[in-house]
Parts: C-alpha cells; structure tokens; sequence
C-alpha cells in the first residue's frame, strides 16, 4: 500500500492564479454591500464598487510571503468619462516601507473606451503583502470600482 495525501491547492484555473481567498487577508477602505471585494478575486466574476467616493485601498497581506511574478488588474467604467489613476505597490517579508510597483494614469470615455487592462510580470521575492491605491477621477470625487485583480 502507498502513503498518500491530498495536496491542497492554492491557484485556479490550470494553476495559474492563486485563490488569493484561501491564502491572503484583506483590508479595504470601503465597499457596496452588492459588489464586495471577493467579487474582483476571481476570473469571469462581477466587479468591486466603493461605496464612497475619493480614493479607495485594497491591501492583500500574505497568510505566508511568497514569490509574485504577475499582476493583473481590469478596470471598466460604462457610464461616465473619467481621468483615474491608481498605485500598486509591494511590501517585502521582514520590511517597514512599502516600495512601489507601478503609478499608472488613464482616461475612459464611455462609450468607445470602457476598460482598462493590465498585465504586469514582476519578480517580488518573498512579499508580504500587495496593496493597490485607486485615485477614480483625478480631479476629485468619483467611486472606485475593480472588475478583477489577479496575481500568481
């Protein structure tokens, strides 16, 4: 007879995605009761809304550091034309200060340009923790909304 046992495991689809669910705690400035966070966590699902207005954080601090190599974020605004911008930065295992990834600016204009995706390959070694600053109109105001946040 072998000695066997069920791995349990931490991505999605084909194994490339982590269930960031099963292995990462959450902090987030605010959200509608109808679009939580858990919404934009996984492929194909519906999106995350703030529920007030101004800048928004999602913060994602590892049950365990480990290694990042992708980020993807999508972001889609159907109604009105905005100037958004957002920060995505990472802290290291063992370290006080956060260090930025990307500081990225853009422009929708419902109804020609509606999303905005992107896809990042990194190396962070051993990371602690993600967090991502969502400014969603630039010149004040406006609700933040997520349609999917990604990492392997």
């Amino acid at each position: 007879m072998i000695r066997k046992k069920l791995i349990q495991e931490t991505a999605t689809k084909g194994g490339e995605w982590l269930d960031l669910v099963r292995c990462a705690t959450f902090e987030v400035t605010s959200e509608e009761a109808s679009s939580p966070l858990e919404n934009a966590l996984t492929p194909d699902s519906k999106k995350w809304t703030a529920s007030t207005h101004g800048e928004q954080i999602i913060r994602i601090a590892f049950d365990e550091a480990r290694d990042i190599s992708k980020i993807y974020l999508l972001f889609e605004e159907t109604e009105i034309s905005r100037s958004q911008e957002f920060v995505l930065s990472w802290l290291p295992a063992g370290q006080s200060t956060w260090q930025e990834i990307v500081r990225q600016q853009f422009n929708f204009s419902p109804p020609n340009t509606t999303q905005e995706k992107e896809n990042f390959t990194v190396w962070l070694e051993r990371a602690a923790a993600l967090e991502l600053r969502i400014i969603p109109e630039r010149s004040g105001g406006g609700r933040a909304s997520l349609s999917q946040l990604l990492i392997s």
